[in-house]
């Protein structure tokens, strides 16, 4: 029998699926690695752990598959924007990954935007200026580490997220690649003229000799030698975690929406082929390409969401196991009005404000772990409405079709460790007053990297009988009225503003 074998590369953990012929998963490893704070807003990661727990997963799901299972092609997904810079000939790491969730650029940025670069950066990019994105984080390492700028304009280091440090040690060094996907959150690609941009190489004093070639998201990525999982096996699928989930929730036709639930939240919309600029700080950024064809969405990222969580038992101990925020949220008591703005690294769309902190605020002598759990799990909806009340409001003129309509029937599609807490997805439809779709399979960011590894392998059919596949697990229709959630809304704001740097 022929599968795929999926490789979700995540911010906290490496995870490997193997999905069969019917894109069903038949085996599933999972491994948390090291997380490294140096300094305070600083996030890192050792690349050594990143390629051993990946090794690792790989090789147990493919054991947990059975003999039976014939691994035909690998489809990778990532974390996207964290920064890994190697040695062209040796292969090693030139020091630790810098973490998408890093601020330390924070100032770099800041100067960037003072010297007018920030409207010439959207618009060939379609980011912003935030610490969040790999070029600035590359900039930093090369004049930070010894000696790094020199041999990086002398071609001896290489520069890639993590798809391309996976592809090059996977193919043991035969290939240097990314997807389109992952390019676009560089700050270093022109995503309208699809390639590597001069100007913004220059700008962030970035050698191109380090950059890996840009192919599309279904596309020959070389083979994963033998030493690996016993045989040769080619990988034929990439794309950035967020584009690969809007892949696997089958959001293909213009205005559809997906929103994924991990470390942090991104709420991609569909816009097909036109490009569109945000007027709320929005991202615009490349949802996928396939076959030389870019449809592009907008996007908004929210930093923290299951972090959250996160937090609460290892920096609070407030609880022993996410789980547990399910029961304390509906245990709380609605009396409180304990509003969480999480802000452990700044805010993301649309305040994108990496200086401030996080906050609580309506605190009181009863207020305890399950007025917190609360709290925290309602943050979660508040800034996934901050998000599509921006993208409602960029709708304009003939981009109308290519976005949301809040409030007005469209369904948001969810995914993600977070959905399948039931009590958040009822508060999240609650809060946007719009139905919440879960689906059967949520691990879509897998799915949409098995889906285009297999279709470019020739397993999988194409996008519209894939669409047909997707299964609705549970619809969650809002029940809140306008006024209460409202309401609650305003609630949030006002911590916002209050948390928000002067």
């Amino acid at each position: 029998m022929t599968h795929i074998l999926a490789i979700d590369q995540g911010t906290t953990s490496s995870r490997a699926i193997v999905f069969d012929g019917n894109l069903v998963p038949a085996a599933v490893c999972q491994k948390e690695f090291r997380q490294i704070f140096p300094r305070s807003g600083w996030v890192e990661h050792d690349p050594e752990d990143i390629w051993t727990s990946v090794l690792e997963t790989c090789r147990g799901a493919v054991r947990a598959a059975g003999a039976g299972a014939r691994i035909t092609a690998i489809g990778i997904t990532n974390q996207r924007e964290t920064v890994v810079v190697w040695d062209r000939t040796t292969g090693e790491a030139l020091g630790n990954a810098i973490v998408w969730q890093d601020r330390r650029t924070s100032e770099f940025c800041a100067a960037l935007r003072d010297g007018g670069h920030e409207d010439e950066t959207a618009r060939r990019t379609g980011l912003l200026l935030d610490p969040y994105f790999s070029g600035t984080k590359l900039s930093w390492l090369l004049d930070n580490v010894p000696g790094a700028r020199e041999r990086a304009e002398a071609g001896r280091l290489l520069f890639g997220t993590v798809d391309s440090f996976l592809i090059w040690r996977l193919t043991k060094g035969a290939v240097h690649a990314t997807d389109a996907t992952n390019a676009s959150r560089t700050l270093l690609y022109n995503i309208r003229d699809g390639c590597w941009d001069a100007d913004m190489l220059s700008i962030l004093r970035v050698p191109e000799a380090m950059l890996p070639e840009v192919r599309d998201c279904a596309s020959e990525f070389g083979v994963a030698d033998a030493e690996f999982l016993g045989r040769p096996v080619p990988i034929c699928g990439v794309a950035g975690d967020q584009q690969a989930a809007t892949v696997g929730q089958a959001c293909f036709r213009p205005g559809m929406f997906k929103s994924t639930y991990g470390t942090g939240c991104f709420a991609l919309l569909n816009t097909g082929a036109t490009a569109v600029r945000s007027r709320n700080r929005l991202l615009t950024t490349i949802a996928y390409r396939l076959g030389g064809e870019v449809t592009y969405a907008l996007e908004g990222s929210i930093f923290v969401a299951g972090a959250v969580v996160q937090w609460l038992r290892d920096g609070l101990g407030v609880i022993k196991s996410a789980e547990e925020t399910q029961g304390l949220a509906e245990a709380a008591d609605p009396a409180q009005q304990v509003t969480m703005v999480p802000a452990f690294t700044g805010m993301g769309a649309p305040y994108w404000d990496p200086e401030c902190r996080g906050s609580v605020f309506g605190l009181t002598r009863n207020t305890g772990p399950a007025e917190l759990a609360r709290a925290a799990l309602e943050s979660v909806a508040f800034q996934t409405r901050d998000l599509l009340e921006a993208m409602h409001d960029d709708r304009s003129g003939a981009d109308a079709a290519a976005a949301d309509r809040v409030g007005g029937g469209t369904m948001l599609r969810v995914d993600g460790g977070m959905a399948a807490s039931d009590w958040t997805m009822q508060n999240l439809a609650d809060q946007i007053g719009a139905p919440v779709d879960r689906p059967v399979v949520t691990e879509t960011t897998a799915l949409g990297a098995a889906w285009l590894a297999g279709w470019q392998a020739g397993l999988y059919s194409g996008m519209d009988d894939f669409s047909e596949s997707w299964a609705l697990d549970r619809r969650f229709e809002p029940q809140l009225s306008d006024t209460d959630r409202n309401r609650a809304y305003e609630r949030w704001r006002d911590a916002v503003r209050r948390t928000l740097s002067p």
